[in-house]
C-alpha cells in the first residue's frame, strides 16, 4: 500500500526502496559488533573465567580487572592505563588468568662459561634460593642445566612462590645471581663470534 501511495506522490519506489536496502544494512552493521560484545559479556558473566581484582591477558590487552560490564571489560594496566576492552574480543580470545591461583612459577635462566664449574655454580643458585624466604619450599625448587648453548652452559632455575612476590623475587634473584656470581669468579658469558682470517698465498 505505501508503495502505491509514493508513487502517487511521484516518489520513486524503486530508488526508495534502494536507500532503505543501504540503511538497513547499514544498521545491521553497526549492531553486528554490540551484538557480539553483548554475546561475549554474557558469556563472561555465566563462566566466569576471572573477576575483578584478577590480573589477566586477553584480546592483545593484559592489566587488573576493574569493572565487567555488559559490552566491555575495564582493565588497569601495570602502566596505570585504563583500557576498555571490548567482551566479544576478550570472549572470543585466550584468556590468561595469573590470579587464578594462589601461587606461581617463576623459571629463570642463567648462563656461565663452559670453563666455569658447574657444581659451584649449583651451591651458589642454592644458597641464593634458601636466603630468600619468599621461595616457597612446596613444591621444592630445582636448579636443571637445560641447555649447552653455542656461548654459554645455561642453568634453569625453577621456584614457586606467592603471586604477589612473583615480580619481587624475579628481579630480585637475578640480581643477586650476578653480583654472586662476580663475586665468586662465575662467568655469565655473551654471545660472541670468532673470526679466523687466513692468507692466501698468490704465488
Amino acid at each position: 500500500l505505501w508503495i502505491v501511495v509514493l508513487s502517487t506522490l511521484g516518489f520513486d519506489p524503486k530508488s526508495l526502496l534502494v536507500v532503505l536496502g543501504g540503511a538497513s544494512l547499514a544498521v545491521g552493521l553497526a549492531l553486528k559488533d554490540n551484538l557480539s560484545n553483548l554475546a561475549g559479556g554474557v558469556s563472561l558473566l555465566i563462566l566466569r573465567p576471572f573477576k575483578k581484582g584478577d590480573f589477566i591477558k586477553g584480546a592483545g590487552e593484559a592489566g587488573t580487572v576493574d569493572e565487567i560490564r555488559i559490552f566491555h571489560t575495564a582493565l588497569t594496566t601495570p602502566q596505570n592505563v585504563r583500557i576498555l576492552v571490548p567482551n566479544g574480543s576478550l570472549a572470543s580470545s585466550n584468556i590468561q588468568n595469573f590470579s587464578a591461583f594462589p601461587t606461581r612459577r617463576l623459571d629463570l635462566v642463567f648462563g656461565i662459561g663452559y670453563g666455569d664449574d658447574i657444581d659451584k655454580a649449583k651451591v651458589i643458585l642454592e644458597n641464593l634460593i634458601k636466603a630468600d624466604d619468599r621461595i616457597l619450599g612446596d613444591p621444592a625448587p630445582a636448579i636443571l642445566v637445560s641447555e649447552l648453548a653455542d656461548s654459554s652452559v645455561n642453568i634453569t632455575v625453577r621456584l614457586w612462590v606467592n603471586g604477589a612476590d612473583y615480580w619481587g623475587v624475579h628481579f630480585d634473584m637475578i640480581e643477586n645471581v650476578k653480583k654472586t656470581f662476580d663475586k665468586e669468579g662465575v662467568s655469565i658469558p655473551f654471545p660472541q663470534r670468532d673470526v679466523h682470517i687466513h692468507e692466501v698465498n698468490k704465488n
